[in-house]
């Protein structure tokens, strides 16, 4: 909502509610003026003394009951009033908010998305235009087919997102060796990591679950990607799957910025990022987590945020 028309609604509703009050003021005083000449002719009528005051007695007494009923039914109408207009402001600036950040979405998705076709696109021109030794073609195949790589989980990433906008995503659980599949999913999208020791892996051996193949890489991908990103200085991820109560348990460690207790829940809601200004300089669409929370509501999977020691977070998730 902009600063004009947030003033143009503020002095609307001051200006009813002002109205309001000025015409209860207005109909409490004409009862008054009503009872009080009611009074009067009931004083003039009759030259019984006892009928007088019965007479008056009973009008002061309605007197009361229209003062009560005309206070009353006005405070309730004020107050339905008022929490219609907080409602309105509460759902209006809900939407401002859920606009402003699809706004960054689709400006970080279009930065996202830029970046590794404009990467590959130089490689492969490099590739086409000289005559490079074995080794060197085989550093740009390499750097073009991670830019691919990178490219294809943004687009998985925003098409889950809309099959669970629109309810059209579905789990087909299948029992596996989780652990031989979280080790390929590794190795598969994090070899770089695994190479330069940044992400060290603790996998129990031989642990049987059903679950959906096709979905459980959204979670070690978004988990680890994570850490990974919000690590600023040295990164050190730690992703370990063991067992607990003959239970899997994933958990992704990192000695990153940490997330504060009351945004521990805000992130997985969608398009949200991080009030702190570090995190906000990197990269990211806002759509990670909240697809990596309802694949596990999906699998009826909890999730778990810690403070890691010194610094950083844990994830760990309880299927």
């Amino acid at each position: 909502m902009s600063k004009r028309t947030t003033f143009i609604f503020t002095v609307l509703v001051g200006y009813i509610v002002l109205q309001f009050l000025w015409w209860e003021v207005l109909l409490v005083k004409q009862s008054n003026e009503i009872i009080t000449e009611k009074q009067k002719i009931a004083a003039l009528s009759s030259s019984d003394d006892d009928i007088i005051k019965r007479d008056i007695a009973e009008l002061q007494h309605k007197k009361k009951v229209r003062l009560y009923m005309i206070t009353g039914e006005g405070t309730v109408f004020l107050l339905i009033l008022l929490f219609g207009v907080y409602q309105v402001r509460k759902s209006v600036k809900k939407e401002t908010q859920l606009a402003n950040q699809q706004k960054n979405f689709i400006l970080s998705v279009s930065h996202e998305l830029k970046t590794p076709i404009a990467a590959t696109k130089l490689q492969l021109q490099t590739l086409l235009k000289h005559d490079l030794d074995r080794e060197k073609q085989k550093q740009l195949l390499t750097a073009a087919l991670n830019e691919t790589e990178r490219l294809h989980k943004l687009v998985e990433n925003v098409l889950l997102a809309n099959q669970i906008e629109n309810d059209n995503l579905a789990i087909q659980k299948e029992s596996c060796n989780l652990s031989e599949l979280t080790e390929n999913i590794v190795a598969r999208y994090f070899q770089s990591s695994l190479t330069d020791k940044s992400l060290l892996v603790q996998i129990e051996k031989d642990i049987v679950y059903a679950i959906d193949k096709d979905l459980y890489p959204s979670i070690i991908i978004n988990l680890i990607e994570n850490a990974i990103k919000y690590s600023f200085e040295t990164v050190n991820v730690q992703l370990t799957l063991k067992t607990i109560n003959n239970k899997p348990v994933l958990e992704v460690a990192d000695n990153g910025c940490g997330i504060s207790d009351d945004e521990k829940q805000k992130i997985f809601q969608k398009f949200f990022r991080s009030g702190n200004e570090d995190t906000r300089k990197t990269k990211g669409t806002g759509i990670g987590l909240y697809i990596l929370k309802r694949i596990c509501d999906l699998h009826q999977a909890k999730i778990v945020i810690l403070n890691n020691s010194p610094k950083g977070s844990i994830f760990q998730i309880h299927f």
